[in-house]
């Protein structure tokens, strides 16, 4: 085959796999993914909303807008937005030290990174708490310039920054490291300054990164019952976080109500996430053609 037919044949080469996919058997991995989806994600949620279901609406809405649940959702969504913003920063910083500098220790550092995936989220919570406490080590400090860290939810914002840092660093680090150093480089030669070089070559390629770990660091918060549970405190209206509730409710045996709120929180969550991988599109299609 000459080279001239080979070109010739290309753009419907291209459209055939566009078509059949690179890899064949699409009926029988359409079908994996829609049992696995039917049986892990939404046959158990629909059990929620049939759960909540026999609530009447003026119940609901009683049990929805009173102060304890209002509370609750705006400690949990508050906390978790705070969480992500700060591991938004501080991730970008530790991605950026893990891939532009070569230091003693490295490789230690970058399993360090990791370790709130494999400990325990109680391990988490307890070892927080011991830490700022008043009498911890560090809280000790913090209360003697008049900050208090753990029950507040200055300290649950606190656990979930430190559950929430590894989605924004390894979601970042191989974006960062893909990029070129040949056009920053050139940016240098023709003049630019460090920050100019940084926020008009480097940032704009790893933006989208950054909002995806971001959202990955937020749902995760808003879900996180395991570090939260020992260094929120617990208190009602000041402290207390939407799975905490929820579980409250179920050990009063209202099953209903707890349902209830865990179909709100799930409709709240899918939303912000939602509009936030909606964000990340929009990001993506505007430095794409950037």
């Amino acid at each position: 085959m000459g080279s001239a037919e080979i070109t010739t044949r290309m753009p419907m080469l291209r459209n055939r796999a566009k078509s059949y996919g690179i890899l064949p058997g699409f009926g029988l991995t359409l079908g994996t993914t829609m049992i696995y989806l039917g049986f892990i994600v939404i046959f158990p949620l629909l059990a929620l909303f049939v759960k909540s279901a026999h609530i009447d609406v003026h119940t609901l809405a009683a049990q929805m807008t009173s102060r304890r649940t209002v509370s609750a959702f705006s400690v949990s969504i508050s906390a978790s937005f705070y969480a992500a913003v700060f591991d938004a920063v501080f991730g970008l910083l530790v991605a950026w030290t893990l891939v532009r500098y070569r230091f003693f220790g490295k490789r230690v550092v970058d399993s360090l990174i990791d370790l709130p995936f494999a400990l325990p989220t109680a391990v988490a919570g307890i070892s927080l708490t011991t830490l700022y406490s008043n009498s911890g080590w560090l809280g000790r400090i913090f209360e003697s310039m008049g900050i208090k860290v753990a029950y507040t939810p200055l300290g649950i914002t606190l656990a979930l920054a430190f559950i929430g840092l590894p989605f924004v660093v390894r979601t970042v680090q191989p974006v960062l490291d893909a990029c070129s150093r040949d056009v920053e480089q050139a940016a240098a030669s023709l003049g630019a300054r460090p920050l100019t070089i940084f926020f008009r070559v480097i940032l704009p390629e790893i933006v989208p990164a950054i909002l995806t770990g971001s959202a990955l660091a937020f749902a995760r918060g808003l879900g996180e019952y395991g570090s939260v549970v020992f260094i929120s405190g617990n208190m009602p209206l000041k402290t207390e976080i939407v799975p905490l509730l929820i579980m409250t409710k179920l050990e009063q045996f209202d099953y209903a109500s707890a349902s209830a709120i865990a179909v709100v929180f799930l409709l709240v969550s899918f939303c912000i996430v939602f509009s936030i991988n909606l964000l990340q599109w929009l990001s993506r299609k505007k430095y794409g053609e950037t």
